[in-house]
This record gives C-alpha cells, sequence and structure tokens, in this order.
C-alpha cells in the first residue's frame, strides 16, 4: 500500500477522528479528576495513574479504529465487511460531534477552573483584596520604636501603640486593622503603597515611645499609604501617670485628621483610666505583649509581672483578666505545667476581674475557655456569648469562639467567625490556621494550602500541621512527617521530632510503622498528646478512654481531630465506643441543647442520647 494510499485508509477508517476523541476525551477525564479528586480526599497517586491509563491506552485505541467498525449489527472487523456496507462516514459524523460536545465541555471547565474555583487562589489568604476600594477612613497602627535611652523597652513601646490602636478601634465609622497584621511589618522594609493594599487601609501610623524614669513622651506621625505623604504628626509629652490623657489626646487628634466624627455630640472618650498606679499601667502594658507572643518564656514573664500589677493595684480589673488569659493557657505552652491548677488560678481571678468590672470582655471569654478544657461544654456557651456582645471585634473573645465551636464540631459556624477576624486582622497567623483547618475539612485543597502556608511564613509552626495533612492526602509522607514535628514540637509536648515523623508515618503507612509508632506512645505514656495520637493512629477505644481520665485541657487540639476527612478520623467518629464517650465527656447534652455537629444527627428512634456520624 503506497503512503498516499495508507493515509487515505487512515481518513476512511475514522482512525484520525478516534484519535482526537480519545484525546478529547482523556484529557477531560483527568482535568475532572484534577479538579474533583481531592475535594473527597482521593490520593493524589490516582490522579497519577489516571494520567499513565489514557497515555497506555492511546496506541490501542487507534489501532482499534483501524481493525474494527461499529455497524448496525455491532462491533465487527472491518476486513470482514463489504465496501457497499461500510458505514464509516456515518460513523464519522457522529464521532465529529461527540468532538465537538467533548471540547464544549472542556471549554465550560476551563472557566469554570479560572474564574470560578482558583479566581483567589494567586492572592496568599489573609490579605485584603486589591479588588475591594479601600476606605478612606481606615488606619493601621504600626509597633512604636523604643526611643529610651536604654532601648530596653520595646514591650512597653508595643504596649503603647496597642493601646493607642484598641482607642482607635472604638470608633464607629473607622477601620483599624488588628494588631496582628499592623505587628507584622515591624522591622520590615516595605513601600508604604503594598502595606497599604495588602492591609486595606489608607493611612499608616507610625509613632515611638521615650520611657525615662516619670518622664513620657509619645510621637506619631500619620502618612498617605498612595504616595507615602506625611500627613500629620504630633508629639505628646507629660508624666507617666498622665498616660491615659496622653492616649486620649492622640486618639482624639488622629480622629480629627480622618475627619472621623467621636459619637453623637463629638464628645466620645476613647481611652478609660483603668488604674491609678502608673507603676501598675507600666507593667501591664509590657504584659499584655508579652501574653500576645505566648511562646517562650513569654507567659511565664507575663504571669510574673501581671502578679506584681495586682499586687500594686488590686483593683485594676484589666490585669486581672489578662492574668486569667495567661493561666488558661500556660500548660499549652509551658512543657511541665499543670493544667488543674492553672485552671483553677484561671477561673479564680477572672472571677476577682468580674468583681470589679462585670463588663470585661476577656474575664467572660476566659471562664468560658476554662469550663471548655475542664469539658463542661455547656457551660461555656453562656460566657463566650457574653464576651463578644460586651466586645464583638475583642479578637481572644472571637477566637476562643471559634475553638470551641470548631471543636465541637460546628465548622460552618466557625468558619464565619474566622472570617470576621480576618477581615479585621488579614494577617492574623492563628485566625488563618484556623482557616486553613477548616477549608481543608470542607475539601478545599488549594485554599487551605494557602493559609496554611501564609499562617507560617507569619512565624506560626501550626500551619505545618494542616500541611501534612495535605501531604498525606498527596502520598508524601516523609514531608508530612517532618510538617507534623515541626508544628507539634513547638506546642509543648515531650515528644521529639524523631519521635512524632515515627508517630505520624504509623498514621498513614504500613504495620511495620504503626508498631513503631505505638512503641513510642508507650514509652512516653504522659504526654498531653498521646489521646490525639492513638486517635490518629487508628485506636479510637484507647484514645477516648485516655483523654477521658486523662487532665489535660486540650479540647480543641484532641477533638478538631475528629472531624478531619481522614480514615482514621472516620474511624473514630463512627465508633461504637465514641457514643458513650460523647455522652460521658459532655458534648451530647452540649450538642443537644445547642447545635449537632456538621457530621452528626441525633436519632432518638436508637435511644434518647443516640446519634449517628458520617
Amino acid at each position: 500500500m503506497s503512503e498516499r494510499n495508507f493515509f487515505a485508509e487512515l481518513k476512511r477508517r475514522n482512525v484520525f477522528r478516534a484519535a482526537a476523541f480519545y484525546a478529547a476525551s482523556a484529557w477531560l477525564l483527568v482535568q475532572i479528576a484534577t479538579q474533583v479528586f481531592p475535594f473527597f480526599h482521593i490520593a493524589e497517586w490516582v490522579v497519577r495513574w489516571i494520567v499513565v491509563a489514557a497515555c497506555i491506552g492511546f496506541p490501542f485505541a487507534l489501532a482499534f479504529s483501524w481493525f474494527y467498525e461499529w455497524t448496525p449489527q455491532g462491533l465487527q472487523l472491518e476486513s470482514e465487511i463489504p465496501p457497499s456496507e461500510s458505514i464509516t462516514s456515518h460513523t464519522g459524523r457522529r464521532l465529529d460531534r461527540w468532538i465537538i460536545a467533548i471540547l464544549g465541555l472542556a471549554v465550560v471547565l476551563l472557566l469554570g477552573n479560572q474564574f470560578v474555583l482558583h479566581r483567589d487562589e494567586s492572592k496568599p489568604a489573609g490579605v485584603a483584596s486589591s479588588a475591594t476600594p479601600i476606605p478612606g477612613k481606615s488606619v493601621a497602627v504600626l509597633p512604636f520604636s523604643d526611643l529610651s535611652p536604654k532601648h530596653d523597652q520595646e514591650s512597653f513601646s508595643d504596649g503603647m501603640a496597642e493601646e493607642i490602636l484598641n482607642a482607635l478601634a472604638r470608633i464607629k465609622n473607622l477601620k483599624v486593622v488588628g494588631r496582628a497584621s499592623s505587628f507584622h511589618y515591624r522591622g520590615k522594609d516595605v513601600a508604604l503603597e503594598k502595606v497599604g493594599a495588602d492591609l486595606g487601609v489608607a493611612h499608616i501610623l507610625e509613632g515611638s515611645v521615650r520611657n525615662q524614669g516619670e518622664q513620657l513622651r509619645i510621637t506619631t506621625t500619620l502618612l498617605r499609604t498612595s504616595d507615602g505623604v506625611q500627613e500629620w504628626s504630633s508629639t505628646y509629652d507629660g508624666k507617666l501617670a498622665d498616660v491615659f490623657n496622653l492616649q486620649e489626646s492622640c486618639a482624639h487628634d488622629i480622629a480629627k485628621q480622618l475627619d472621623v466624627v467621636l459619637g453623637e455630640n463629638g464628645q466620645q472618650r476613647l481611652v478609660d483610666k483603668t488604674t491609678d498606679n502608673a507603676e501598675a499601667y507600666a507593667l501591664f502594658i509590657e504584659a499584655q505583649t508579652m501574653v500576645n507572643a505566648r511562646v517562650g518564656d513569654n507567659l511565664p514573664r507575663a504571669i510574673a509581672k501581671l502578679e506584681k500589677v495586682t499586687t500594686l493595684d488590686p483593683k485594676f480589673a484589666r490585669a486581672w483578666a489578662k492574668l486569667a488569659i495567661a493561666h488558661a493557657v500556660l500548660a499549652q505552652y509551658v512543657k511541665g505545667s499543670d493544667w488543674p491548677t492553672n485552671l483553677n488560678l484561671s477561673e479564680s481571678v477572672a472571677q476577682r476581674a468580674i468583681t470589679l468590672d462585670p463588663d470585661d470582655a476577656e474575664a467572660h471569654i476566659a471562664l468560658s475557655y476554662v469550663a471548655f478544657s475542664r469539658r463542661r461544654y455547656v457551660e461555656m456557651v453562656a460566657p463566650a456569648a457574653r464576651a463578644v456582645a460586651l466586645e464583638p471585634e475583642n479578637f481572644t473573645a472571637n477566637y476562643w469562639t471559634v475553638n470551641e465551636l470548631a471543636a465541637t464540631g460546628r465548622s460552618r459556624e466557625a468558619e464565619v467567625i474566622v472570617d470576621q477576624i480576618l477581615s479585621r486582622d488579614p494577617a492574623n497567623a492563628l485566625a488563618l490556621y484556623y482557616k486553613s483547618m477548616l477549608r481543608f475539612l470542607a475539601g478545599d485543597i488549594p485554599a487551605a494550602t494557602s493559609a496554611a502556608k501564609r499562617a507560617e511564613a507569619l512565624g506560626l509552626p501550626l500551619g505545618g500541621l494542616t500541611l501534612s495533612h495535605i501531604s498525606a492526602l498527596h502520598g508524601d509522607y516523609d514531608h508530612g512527617a517532618e510538617q507534623m514535628a515541626r508544628a507539634l514540637v513547638a506546642m509543648g509536648t515531650t515528644f521529639t521530632s524523631t519521635q512524632l515523623e515515627t508517630i505520624y508515618r504509623g498514621a498513614y503507612m504500613g504495620e511495620a510503622q504503626h508498631a513503631a509508632a505505638m512503641q513510642v506512645i508507650a514509652a512516653r505514656p504522659d504526654d498531653q498528646y498521646v489521646s490525639s495520637m492513638l486517635l490518629r493512629l487508628g485506636e479510637p477505644a484507647r484514645s477516648f478512654e485516655d483523654f477521658e481520665h486523662s487532665s489535660t485541657g486540650l479540647s480543641d487540639a484532641y477533638l478538631n481531630f475528629l472531624w478531619y476527612p481522614d480514615a482514621w478520623a472516620r474511624k473514630a467518629r463512627q465508633s461504637p465506643a465514641f457514643q458513650g464517650f460523647a455522652k460521658r465527656i459532655g458534648l451530647v447534652d452540649y450538642w443537644k441543647k445547642n447545635h449537632w455537629p456538621d457530621l452528626c444527627s441525633p436519632t432518638p428512634e436508637n435511644g434518647p442520647d443516640a446519634f449517628t456520624c458520617r
């Protein structure tokens, strides 16, 4: 057969059309797999095998179209069909229509992928969208510089900037970016225009503090982010005892420059005088910065300072409330700290704060978190609601409410609050971590990855915990093990990095790795993360028993894992043992009085406390 006749025969037998049909169908199948499979947590290797199979099948599809022909009588060898009975031209037209239909579907998929599924993927999580207009009445307060003679007052300077920020946040029609996002730019050489675009603000407030003896100087400068022009600057001098008046004057002047009306008569007070003791207030400001930092020795140092503050001024309600916050989380961050002791202290000092000031939001949320850590889930609801009602934009009140909702399986409600936090504080690493976790639970792997990487970039190792689950989804267990270890080592565990990596591999790999992981856990039975690790290793009954009889206050770090899409999490929540466990620790009573988890529903036909989870 001549080359010319060969190509004519290829055309007559619809081999070219079959090749086009197969290629278009295979491409569409691969695209569907890559876009849809992650939402169902199907491992990445499945997609790879689909691609390989599609490539291998191509030459067989061409050979099939050469040797066989569809006829009204069914599939027949082409060599057995008389030329007068061949319907290849009719089959070709049908193939043309199928090819056009598949290409049409491909175009729809491409457009949906580009403009719907991944429209925000290029933008880092937690950064304001450039498409959103920046309001003119908006400001971010950067950390103030320490100009004290010895340059040893950074915590005080940070605290002063935070107090000014809090004062401005009380102004109704002024957008003030949260502390975490504003302070993220400390020491960074970033153009003001970019800072303004990232945070969605039209103005930046810079400042410095000089605290020497009894003398205090606060200097502030207001800059326009669009062009970096200095709009206003002022210096406030006085004694440390006058600090509240200095802050009030500064905040009022800034509001005036931004043309914001203060209250109905323009006389709204922005700074409350919470203590008459200047030394106590100076120590409080430093301690507040340390409580915000959490890690390292910050919490023990903060507690020491706050205990001195409350000795200097026993009526300083804010100091008692901040001390309650510090004790509530101490055992989570500092190895060797005792949960029951610190929770008792937190409850005691929170009650002291509320006695002094019934409207202190942080004292109420501390009581809620104590109840949560003690597994008194019904009791945690009222104080949390009270805290948010008192200060709707208070970060601690909202963040711990998210903790409680997510841990009890109410992920969708938790994410609404997380989004509200990020709208005010787009570079808040803790909120970004929860965003990453909640997006992972929803099957949105691109958004989960983006938020987790952003949290890590902002200095929060916990972002690696979400990334470790995503690595497992892709079958990358070595990388995932390192990510989980990096995340948990910073969280007060006694397990070493190597031991955590062994536990991770035991959760996802073979029997040998599982046995090695169980040996690691047996060597450290008192670690506060043992219950969580047993859950990951597919040992729900042992995990439930360990958590129920332990004194750990890690309700969030444990219960969050129950709602993951991984097989070991499904095994746990669908285990018969989960029914009794959830009842005994108070979850069922909480769900019946409030709301059932997103993944569970009651089954009263099986009993008053029965439920089922998917």
